[in-house]
């Protein structure tokens, strides 16, 4: 069996049409096959913080950045991308805007993907700015090349979405860019697990750890709740991180944002640690994440701290929390979800 995702098992059957290329590899790619081309240089734009760090470790002589979109570096001399089709149709529109506004007219533009995670709505996408064909189908992914013969206008600052929160007689202005959770408005987990917290005012105090921040909406509104925390928000993601920031801005919140798989780059610990934790890896369901979350939190955890987490009610995570945790309380739920407060 391949090491390599099935999109990366796509490319493999291509391989001379890389070799000696200035490339750019972009995109939602989750593995390091790209390192094994034989190009003249190979630039990497990575939004996902765990493969950042194992691309680094492996790399020669490639560049590597983790960003929300790549710096002007990527793009020098560049005359062919790879770009790998995320999940999320919009964050596809988004990355592209941004590469195919700054990519050279004429650039090879090799796009791959899953087809259950839309990649066929590339020809859509991009045929009004070029030349798009198939070159291949294989493991349930398509290969297109596409020929830009126009560029593409893009403006990062109209990418944003924006909403609002009440908060008391405040309102919460919350920030996102495309692809990141709970873009356009409040998830019903995230709506449920506010709430809760706010029940329970008590347990936001000390050092607070917002695992998983996304937007910056759980981060945002503990700070409101209790302005006196010492707050740190993390995520994997370099979208997610820029859009918590913003978050945080724009409602005048000072906290400390951190790139961190789980607690790979977190050092202290907590009075409180809470999370919406996803339990999905594109369209796989992956408990990976919040196994790691629930056995990690102890070692983060204060004498006294305390571990929140809400969760799909289906999902088996009070069996997870009671081997790990002295107890383990449901402290909010609806039909669908559950808040549960794991404590030392």
């Amino acid at each position: 069996m391949s090491a390599f995702t099935p999109a990366s098992q796509i490319l493999e059957r291509h391989e001379s049409l890389f070799s000696g290329k200035n490339l750019l590899v972009a995109g939602d790619f989750h593995d390091t096959y790209v390192l094994q081309l034989d190009t003249a240089v190979t630039k990497i734009h990575c939004v996902l913080f765990h493969l950042y760090l194992q691309l680094q470790s492996r790399q020669q002589n490639e560049i590597i950045e983790f960003s929300a979109q790549p710096t002007a570096a990527c793009y020098q001399n560049t005359d062919t991308l790879i770009y790998y089709w995320p999940k999320n149709k919009s964050e596809a529109q988004f990355q592209l805007a941004c590469l195919l506004n700054n990519l050279a007219k004429g650039t090879d533009i090799f796009i791959v993907g899953e087809n259950r995670s839309g990649v066929k709505s590339a020809e859509t996408l991009l045929s009004p700015f070029g030349s798009i064909q198939k070159i291949d189908t294989a493991r349930r992914c398509s290969l297109y090349h596409f020929s830009a013969e126009s560029r593409i206008a893009f403006n990062f600052e109209e990418w944003w979405s924006q909403y609002y929160l009440q908060f008391d007689h405040d309102m919460l202005a919350i920030h996102a860019l495309p692809g990141v959770f709970s873009q356009k408005t409040l998830d019903a987990g995230s709506d449920l697990l506010l709430n809760t917290l706010e029940e329970n005012a008590a347990l936001v105090r000390g050092r607070v750890l917002d695992i998983g921040c996304g937007s910056g909406v759980l981060s945002a509104f503990m700070a409101k709740l209790n302005p006196s925390i010492e707050l740190m928000s993390s995520d994997v993601s370099a979208t997610a991180l820029a859009s918590t920031e913003k978050t945080l801005q724009s409602n005048g919140i000072k906290a400390k944002v951190v790139a961190s798989d789980v607690f790979s780059n977190i050092d202290g610990r907590f009075e409180l640690i809470v999370s919406n934790p996803p339990f999905h890896d594109g369209k796989e369901t992956d408990y990976s994440a919040v196994d790691a979350l629930i056995k990690q939190s102890k070692s983060h955890s204060t004498i006294n701290g305390k571990l929140c987490i809400v969760a799909n009610s289906f999902l088996p995570y009070h069996q997870l929390l009671v081997q790990q945790f002295k107890r383990v309380d449901v402290i909010g739920q609806t039909t669908k979800f559950k808040v549960y407060l794991a404590s030392m």
